[in-house]
Order: structure tokens, then C-alpha cells, then sequence
């Protein structure tokens, strides 16, 4: 059997007692959702980087990191392109260069696109920062495998969600190699059945954001503090009194760690409620912007014992969670990670966005001078025959 050597990676921990009633269950709780702006802009002021890092994807995929123009064309439709590739590319003047050459030997030179030497510096840049902070990638991924029921994910659902948690491209053939003390892959990715398996638990790892907070805490005031979610209900949200005190007996249970063995819980009861809490909410930490879709969480149910109904349990916390709409997809999104539309705790790793934004800024700005300076000359020309014009009507 594929996980028999991974039974003993982590004692099992017994079902802890809990003197708490609750007068309702989970699956009668209903909270209404609510709209919540500030967290919604965050989600569309990174729309427009997001374009440009699909469709530079899309050509660093291509043999030789170059496609022809009309190639690119037709996958507009599938990058959620809106504007023609050529208008793109003039909007956008650091990304590519436009060159003539050849689809066949005897064919017309036809326009192609490739990386500008600006994308290249930036490529290289981004080598670097996941080279200086590869313990963190190599913790993360740890983490991930270390909450799963079988400490095993597939290899093909880790590199889907490898932009989620700020892996690089290539982590699966050259980074998880590299740790077999970690890891183990099993299979190939991409032919068939694949997956990576954790090879030994390191307890380093074994300790939530949420414990993290804790202890510090703790060692601030020196007074042993609880772990506990942060719950930070929107401006003008009201729970009806039946949610009110289930919640309240909700926060009252014992913080469970999603590090934990918890195989012996029954999936329905408000403890599993709460591990579910806490795995969600170590996730979305993980991830770099501390959001996650939707649909993309679905596809781990079966990894981290989640529910069919799952996304009921992020409005029902809605102190904890957010669930944005923006963009046609439901996304959800840590509370506590944002003050406003500001994402407040940020991942090392978002070095590579924040270089990536001020290379597209870059480009638009000289765009904007170049436009500026060629509507100066155009006055100036103006001016010019106007005042020729003048001197003609003086002579005549």
C-alpha cells in the first residue's frame, strides 16, 4: 500500500473529553452573508499583474520561451484577455519584444514575441529570492503534507496550487529531489497517479500560526495565553441569538492544533468543526496573500478530511473568514491577514510580486513620457506651421 510506511509518522493523540452542550447543530447554523468592500478591492487591485503573469506563463511554456503573435491570439479567449495581444504588449512595453522570423523555412517572416531583457532580469531576480528563502518552501511544503490524513498529496494537485503557496515552477524536479529527509516522490507528475509522501516529521514544523501567536504572547506578558482564532465581525454584521451562543460555546472548546491526529473525531461534531477551523486558517497562512479560491480547496477534501459542505463553514465564521465574489469565483480570505484592503502579514516571498508590480509601473510610466514627449513635439510642430503660415500670409 502506498501510505503503510507513513502510519507511524505521528503518534495518534486520543479523542480529548469536552464538558460542552450545544443547542443547535452545525448543519442547521445559517449566517447571511455580507459584502465587505475593503477585502473585495484587494482582490481587484491585483487583477491587472495577474493578466500579465498568466500570459508570460503562457510564453515561457512555449519551446524556446518564444510563440508567434497569431498563435498567442487565438488563446485570448482562454488567458481572459479583453484587448488584442498587440495592444497588450504595447501597454505593457517591459514584458516582451515583437521580432520578425520564420514559422517554416520557406514561409513569410511572420511577427513573434519573446521575453524582453527586462522579463529576464526579473526571472532572474525571482531565482534568487526563492534560492535566499528555500527553508520557508521547504517548510510550507512540510506543513502541507504534515495536516494530510495520509501525509501524502498528489504531485499533480501540489503543482496547481504551486503559485497559492509561492512554490517556484521547478520545485517539483529540482527542489523536492534536493530533500529526500522530507520528502518522497512517488510516480511522475503529469503520467498517471503521482504523489509526494512526507518521510519524517519534523515537530519544528508541527506548530500553527495560531500556537506561534500564543507563545509569543505568552512570553510577552508572562502569562500562559489560551490559543485562540482572532474574530473580528465586519462594521454593522449582526448574528441571529441561536448563532450567538453557539459560537460563543464554539470559541469556548479547546484549540485544536491541525498538526494533530485527529482520526478518532466524529466528522459532524464541533470539535472537527474546530479542526477544520484550524486547518483552513493554517492554509490560507501559508498562502502568499492569506487567500485561497474556492474551488481550488475542493479539490483537497478527501487530503484534509473536509466536508462536501465546507465553504458553509467560512460564513459561518465570519469574524474569521471572508468569502469574496470578485472576478466570477468565490474566494476565501483571512480576516486577520488585512487591515482594510492592506495585506498586513506579509509572506517573504511576496518580494517577487512587489518586483514584478514596479517592473509593469516601470513600463507604464515611460509610456506615459514617450506619449507625453511625442504630443510635445506635435505642438511644437504645430506652432511651427502655424507661424510659417503666418509669414506666408504677412509676404503675400
Amino acid at each position: 500500500m502506498l501510505f503503510k510506511t507513513l502510519k507511524n509518522l505521528k503518534p495518534s493523540l486520543s479523542k480529548p473529553t469536552y464538558s460542552f452542550r450545544f443547542t443547535a447543530s452545525i448543519s442547521s447554523l445559517k449566517v447571511i452573508w455580507r459584502k465587505d468592500r475593503k477585502l473585495d478591492e484587494a482582490i481587484e487591485s491585483s487583477k491587472q499583474w495577474r493578466l500579465c503573469a498568466r500570459v508570460i506563463k503562457e510564453v515561457l511554456n512555449e519551446p524556446g520561451q518564444v510563440i508567434p503573435l497569431r498563435y498567442l491570439e487565438k488563446r485570448r479567449e482562454r488567458l481572459r484577455l479583453n484587448l488584442t495581444v498587440k495592444t497588450f504588449i504595447n501597454r505593457n512595453p517591459n514584458l516582451f519584444e515583437i521580432y520578425l522570423d520564420r514559422i517554416k523555412p520557406k514561409t513569410e517572416p511572420v511577427p513573434f514575441i519573446r521575453p524582453s531583457n527586462r522579463l529576464n532580469e526579473f526571472l532572474e531576480f525571482e531565482k534568487e529570492v526563492n534560492s535566499k528563502h528555500e527553508s520557508l518552501i521547504v517548510a510550507k511544503l512540510c506543513k502541507l503534507l504534515m495536516m494530510s490524513k495520509h501525509k501524502a498529496i498528489s504531485a499533480d494537485k501540489l503543482i496547481h496550487v504551486k503559485r497559492e503557496f509561492g512554490f517556484p515552477n521547478d520545485f517539483m524536479i529540482d527542489l523536492v529531489p534536493r530533500y529526500p529527509n522530507y520528502f518522497r516522490l512517488v510516480g511522475s507528475p503529469g503520467e498517471g497517479e503521482s504523489f509526494i509522501e512526507l518521510v519524517d516529521w519534523n515537530p519544528e514544523f508541527a506548530k500553527s500560526v495560531i500556537e506561534k501567536r500564543a507563545e509569543e504572547e505568552s512570553n510577552l506578558t508572562g502569562i500562559r495565553v489560551r490559543p485562540a482564532f482572532n474574530v473580528r465581525l465586519p462594521p454593522g454584521f449582526f448574528l441571529k441569538k441561536e448563532m450567538r451562543e453557539w459560537v460563543r460555546d464554539w470559541m469556548e472548546l479547546p484549540y485544536i492544533s491541525p498538526y494533530e491526529d485527529v482520526s478518532s473525531l466524529d466528522q459532524s461534531s464541533p470539535e472537527m468543526e474546530k479542526r477544520t477551523v484550524g486547518v483552513f486558517h493554517e492554509l490560507l497562512s501559508l498562502s502568499l496573500f492569506k487567500r485561497i479560491p474556492v474551488p481550488i480547496l475542493g479539490k483537497f477534501c478527501a487530503d484534509y478530511r473536509f466536508s462536501t459542505a465546507f465553504p458553509n463553514t467560512f460564513t459561518r465564521h465570519s469574524g474569521i473568514f471572508y468569502v469574496s465574489l470578485k472576478g466570477g469565483i468565490k474566494t476565501v480570505m483571512l480576516r486577520d491577514a488585512y487591515k482594510g484592503d492592506e495585506l498586513i502579514d506579509r509572506d517573504p516571498l511576496l518580494e517577487i510580486t512587489d518586483r514584478f508590480i514596479e517592473l509593469l509601473e516601470e513600463g507604464r510610466r515611460e509610456r506615459a513620457e514617450q506619449f507625453k514627449l511625442k504630443r510635445e513635439m506635435m505642438q511644437k510642430d504645430m506652432e511651427m506651421m502655424a507661424i510659417r503660415n503666418h509669414e506666408l500670409d504677412l509676404d503675400e
